[in-house]
């Protein structure tokens, strides 16, 4: 079993910023795989970015440039720094983990909440 726990959501204005942070426990290695996902109302959920043990990246096209996904291996944080907000940011944001990237997510975050307002 592996635990998820998001904190940082919160409301900002078009061009600010916000920094999210997932702490995990449980059964989680340092070579499992750590990502972001969000959900925007009446939208399937997407990925924004995914983390390798060995801190490989990749990032959702539309977050490039933008978005910093980081992970600290010794106490199980992973963070998403997001600058240069745009409305179209604004989504429940969760925390996930998979053991691999041939695996499918199988623990989730309860998710917090990014509010961007013009």
């Amino acid at each position: 079993q592996v635990q998820l726990v998001e904190s940082g959501g919160g409301l900002v204005q078009a061009g600010g910023s916000l920094r999210l942070s997932c702490a995990a426990s449980g059964d989680i290695s340092r070579f499992d795989i750590m990502g972001w996902y969000r959900q925007a109302p009446g939208k399937q959920r997407e990925l924004v970015a995914v983390i390798s043990g060995i801190g490989t990246t990749n990032y959702a096209d539309s977050v490039k440039g933008r978005f910093t996904i980081a992970r600290d291996n010794a106490k199980k944080m992973v963070s998403l720094q997001m600058n240069s907000l745009k409305p179209e940011d604004t989504a429940i944001y969760y925390c996930a983990h998979r053991r691999s990237y041939s695996d499918d997510v199988n623990y989730w975050g309860q998710g917090t909440q990014v509010t961007v307002s013009s």
